[in-house]
């Protein structure tokens, strides 16, 4: 595996030596496509490697189809990979494509049971749900039902809690799919206060676009993870 040490930001412009937060290992996947007997095996993934280190904002960039989202999915463990490894420290703050949202539920009470679910407290949940809200500007639909919201408000939602905790680590799968231009604007603002603060950021878009906010990109081509 890849554990070549980076040089990272410290406290008060110091320099450090840190291993990656999330190292990624010959990553393979297949899926099964058509009827028995005449299905045929489809290689998405074929020997992915990666790493990303703290304070570090990485783009994840392919075609369609190119197996952005499945890697994605094996490494929060949503979908086992058939061969490779993953080596991750500390909690991943994971928003997928599309929005995993309890339709009966508010926005506030997303926050509230994934605040459970994360160990957060009542108050430090309260409190960075507020930030949140402030930061993507829609805390008027806090009492509003998921099944309610625009989908451009449901990102913002997804997006949201996905940051709750403040992980150190964030998987972003086109988080910015469907904001206008002023959220735009606001979610990199998200991501440039959390890698000041060392976190990492992983963002996957089937193209990028303001290539200087990114630190570098890995495009997935031919089922490989390539520098660009």
């Amino acid at each position: 595996m890849d554990t070549t040490s980076a040089v990272t930001a410290g406290p008060a412009g110091t320099r450090s030596t840190a291993e990656p937060v999330l190292a990624v290992h010959g990553i393979t996947k297949a899926y099964r496509r058509g009827i028995w007997p005449v299905r045929r095996r489809r290689q998405v993934l074929r020997g992915v490697d990666l790493t990303l280190n703290a304070g570090e904002v990485v783009g994840l960039v392919g075609e369609n189809g190119s197996g952005k989202s499945t890697l994605m999915k094996v490494i929060v463990g949503a979908l086992a990979a058939d061969d490779g490894t993953v080596t991750r420290s500390g909690r991943i703050g994971y928003c997928p494509q599309e929005p995993v949202l309890y339709g009966r539920l508010t926005c506030d009470e997303h926050f509230e049971l994934y605040g459970h679910a994360y160990g957060m407290s009542p108050a430090a949940m309260r409190d960075a749900r507020a930030e949140i809200y402030a930061a993507l500007g829609f805390e008027r639909y806090a009492r509003t039902r998921a099944d309610q919201l625009s989908g451009g408000t449901q990102a913002k939602l997804n997006l949201g809690l996905a940051l709750l905790a403040d992980p150190p680590v964030l998987l972003l799968d086109e988080p910015y799919a469907g904001f206008d231009w002023d959220t735009y604007q606001k979610f990199w603002g998200l991501v440039a206060a959390r890698r000041a603060g060392g976190r990492a950021v992983l963002i996957v878009s089937h193209f990028v676009v303001d290539e200087q906010r990114f630190d570098r990109i890995v495009a997935i081509r031919d089922g490989k993870g390539v520098p660009r």
